[in-house]
């Protein structure tokens, strides 16, 4: 006889310290991008309730966890980042089955959250306020930070564990309580997170997620004691989730999209720089708000600038990201393949643009079962394509020529996105001058347009965002509200600005 195959495991919400089956009793698929046939877990089809439920149980813990000392709160996150390391390597497997991404890239995402995790933590003995002189005598100026109460957390797909942490771990040890509404394509990845916030101790109703689609991502914006909704997605549905928050006076974080752009300057180092530009255009197949989709390069050097990197392109191997030999893993789902398969359409019908090479989904052999596209290169690109405007969000870049650095400038800004930007050059007065006319929360000299390390501010300009920035210290102004305090000691009623003070 033959052994029937084992049926997939089922996965629960966690809501107020328990793992529990979404109200709705329905359980929805999480496949293999790269081998449909391979189904990596089943994972609950959330509803309003369970998002009620959630916000409650993160409500019913606020107060105990708002009053727990900073320093306390940073001991159980650096637990977190332990046990975050000790199971990295389980951690990074099911990443990469579950999202595509190959095996190194799926490590340096559960190695960001770690790094994230360690270095958070520290601000627990920190959170800086600051000291002042006060106006009147007799009288003690300080500030301090406090929570801002339950926060909703609304993650992508693209760095399953990564984003999350951004933004839980600066919740958590700023004092608030979360509700994560993790990806509907990565949700292991998120139960494996709080599964370890769990172990190292947070208490019950500090931390709770929900899985699902649209709807209980729409709960829990539109829910009422949720005092902040922190976003990573796309321009539309952020624009959308500003709006709402905009109506019942929520805060918003929203981290958007981008349309990133490496400028190669006529003295660059060649070869440093199609290497840099293949990492920037193809690592996580392109889906990364800080990709490198636009390759503007200097008219004396691009003819042997994209004849290097296309004859690198050609040599990356697309597959299973299971296979360490793979380079360029599948994208996530059919519609990003249908999205990607269009704007390589619209490209080849461009007039001027010339597909260099990919192009093609894969279908036969090993690639069968799976979302895979050929790593894409269009040259003889003009700023204004719709493929050098649009965030295509998969494995294509455009080359675009330029003949100088103000050129080059004015081309990579003249884009709706401000997140990354980058530049190869040799000469230090053209590296500071683009650091400082390139409009991008990010810049990079000789490196690619990804590569954002957790303590330096991450985030963008112009439709990336809305002004705020994750990592470093500076998330600590996302999850926190500042207290202003008066101390009078004089034993009378002092007015500021109207009292003359004796001198």
């Amino acid at each position: 006889m033959t052994q029937a195959a084992e049926s997939p495991k089922k996965y629960h919400n966690y809501i107020g310290g328990e793992w529990v089956e979404s109200s709705s009793g329905e359980f929805f698929e999480n496949i293999n991008p790269a081998d449909h046939n391979d189904i990596v877990g089943l994972f609950p089809k959330s509803n309003q309730e369970d998002v009620d439920k959630a916000v409650a149980a993160a409500n019913e813990a606020a107060t105990r966890w708002r009053r727990t000392p900073a320093p306390k709160r940073a001991e159980l996150l650096f637990n977190l980042a332990e046990i975050l390391r000790d199971n990295k390597e389980q951690f990074t497997r099911d990443m990469t089955r579950e999202m595509g991404k190959v095996l190194s890239e799926a490590g340096g995402d559960v190695q960001e959250a770690i790094d994230c995790t360690y270095y958070t933590a520290g601000e627990g003995r920190r959170l800086h306020g600051f000291t002042t002189k006060a106006e009147m005598p007799n009288k003690y100026a300080m500030c301090e930070r406090q929570p801002v109460g339950i926060c909703g957390l609304i993650t992508p797909f693209n760095f399953p564990m990564a984003i999350p942490s951004w933004k839980l771990i600066p919740a958590l040890v700023c004092g608030n309580t979360v509700v994560i509404k993790s990806g509907e394509d990565v949700p292991l990845s998120t139960i494996n997170l709080v599964k370890a916030c769990e172990e190292a101790g947070i208490p019950k109703g500090v931390v709770n997620v929900v899985n699902g689609f649209a709807e209980p991502g729409k709960a829990l914006v539109e829910n009422e004691d949720v005092r902040l909704i922190s976003f990573t997605g796309s321009t539309d549905t952020g624009r959308i989730i500003a709006e709402q928050c905009a109506r019942d006076n929520k805060i918003v974080s929203l981290e958007m999209g981008g349309k990133n752009a490496i400028i190669v300057m006529d003295d660059a180092d060649i070869d440093n720089a199609v290497e840099g530009s293949l990492w920037g255009a193809f690592g996580t197949s392109g889906q990364r708000c800080t990709a490198s989709s636009r390759l503007i390069i200097h008219e004396d050097v691009y003819e042997e600038f994209t004849t290097k990197l296309v004859e690198k392109v050609k040599e990356l191997k697309v597959g299973n990201g299971l296979d360490e030999s793979v380079q360029v893993g599948p994208v996530i789902n059919q519609q990003a393949m249908d999205k990607i398969m269009s704007y390589i359409e619209i490209g080849q019908n461009e007039d001027g643009a010339t597909l260099a090479c990919g192009g093609k989904r894969l279908t036969e052999g090993e690639h069968a079962n799976g979302y895979f596209i050929e790593p894409t290169v269009f040259t003889n690109a003009t700023r204004d394509m719709r493929i050098s405007q649009e965030e295509i969000f998969g494995p294509v870049t455009t080359c675009i020529k330029i003949s100088s650095l103000e050129e080059a400038i004015d081309v990579a800004n003249d884009v709706k996105y401000g997140l990354s930007s980058a530049i190869y050059t040799q000469d230090v007065n053209q590296a500071f001058y683009a650091t400082q006319e390139l409009y991008t929360g990010i810049c990079y000299v000789n490196s690619a347009t990804i590569g954002a390390e957790v303590h330096l501010p991450f985030g963008g300009t112009k439709g990336t965002g809305n002004g705020h920035r994750e990592a470093g210290t500076q998330v600590l102004d996302i999850f926190s509200e500042w207290k202003a305090i008066y101390v009078d000691y004089s034993g009378k009623l002092q007015k500021a600005q109207i009292d003359e003070v004796e001198i």
